[in-house]
């Protein structure tokens, strides 16, 4: 697939705080990628360089193997859509959508056929006399879209543009963008620290955190076969395990040997241990391992719960309930035990 953007090499520091560290990230043309990780790890920095808000200290940006750093964002193929949608609140829908258009100059017949098009996109047809302080947040959002999708750009960058709508709404707007970015066939590239929304939409996931790529991978390959344990305990929650890996497909951990699918470690190498609270089976008979249940908490789709398996707190995620202060049996199928150097905790 063709590249359409290559961070090559970037460095960024404000005085002594160093946000990007010798950064390198290519993108794919029509690609949903999105940039994940903690606050302050260098995610929104990363887009405002690819947009032109932000120049780096050194490094290129190649947008279409033309080297882009030094152009002006608006002489850039590119939009971006903010967390504050930044509309403008005097004009109504059909202008905000049509601001863009209207600044090229574009003709006063395509500018409407486009603009209603935009509006057809985000299923907002007929919106295009409204005013922007009558609309809810997101129908604010959609306009938002909508003015980056009518200058056809060919990537559109999204900063956070969900976090201001509530938990039900968010989730509609997610699967809402994914088909719009599946319908456009242009690329995405998408900034944010919920982990939910990253599985939920993206071909791709860059797990970022203290200006570096730890991961890069599908939403199944971040959140099954993690690099290391930030990934881990960032993507879900996880059981972080420490552990021995005595030979190929043997390692043992809570004091008991267990078959893995794991190869490749150094006989009797220290390692880390991952594996899922979902991934957990709970059993009353004995089982491989053997705990007592500490605590209990309903959840909904599934109880989660604390089981002390010798003086470990294994979280487990289980459909069925057990009561506080009972013993149970654990077993946990050869896949689903995760072996990473012991550690690595970028």
């Amino acid at each position: 697939m063709q590249n359409v953007i290559e961070l090559k090499n970037i460095n960024k520091a404000y005085d002594d705080d160093i946000i990007l560290n010798d950064f390198n990230l290519t993108v794919k043309k029509n690609e949903f990628l999105t940039l994940l990780g903690p606050s302050g790890c260098g995610k929104t920095t990363t887009l405002r360089i690819m947009a032109g808000f932000e120049t780096p200290d050194s490094g290129r940006v190649i947008f279409e193997d033309k080297d882009i750093t030094e152009l002006e964002p608006y002489e850039r193929q590119l939009n971006t859509v903010f967390q504050k949608y930044a509309l403008f609140p005097h004009l109504n829908v059909f202008d905000n959508i049509a601001f863009g258009l209207k600044i090229k100059k574009v003709n006063p017949r395509e500018i409407e056929t486009r603009v209603k098009e935009a509006l057809r996109l985000v299923n907002l047809k007929n919106f295009e006399k409204r005013e922007i302080e009558s609309l809810s947040g997101g129908q604010q959002q959609r306009i938002a879209i909508a003015r980056a999708i009518v200058n056809e750009p060919k990537v559109i960058l999204l900063d956070e543009p969900l976090g201001a709508l509530d938990l039900k709404l968010r989730q509609v707007m997610q699967l809402e963008l994914k088909k719009i970015q599946q319908s456009l066939g242009i690329t995405f590239i998408y900034v944010t620290h919920d982990q939910e929304e990253a599985l939920s939409m993206s071909d791709t996931i860059v797990v970022m955190n203290n200006g570096k790529i730890q991961q890069i991978g599908s939403p199944m390959d971040v959140y099954n076969e993690p690099k290391n344990a930030f990934v881990a305990d960032f993507i879900g929650e996880s059981n972080i395990i420490p552990g021995i890996m005595h030979e190929d497909y043997l390692v043992e951990f809570l004091d008991t040997n267990f078959k893995c699918v794991d190869k490749g470690f150094s006989k009797n190498e220290k390692v880390d241990i991952v594996v899922r609270p979902e991934d957990v089976e709970l059993v009353n008979e004995d089982g491989m391992l053997s705990g007592i249940v500490k605590s209990e908490i309903f959840k909904g789709v599934h109880y989660e719960m604390t089981v002390d398996v010798n003086g470990y707190n294994m979280i487990v995620q289980s459909t069925v309930n057990k009561d506080v202060g009972s013993k149970v049996g654990i077993n946990i199928k050869p896949d689903l035990i995760h072996v990473m150097k012991a550690g690595e905790k970028s």
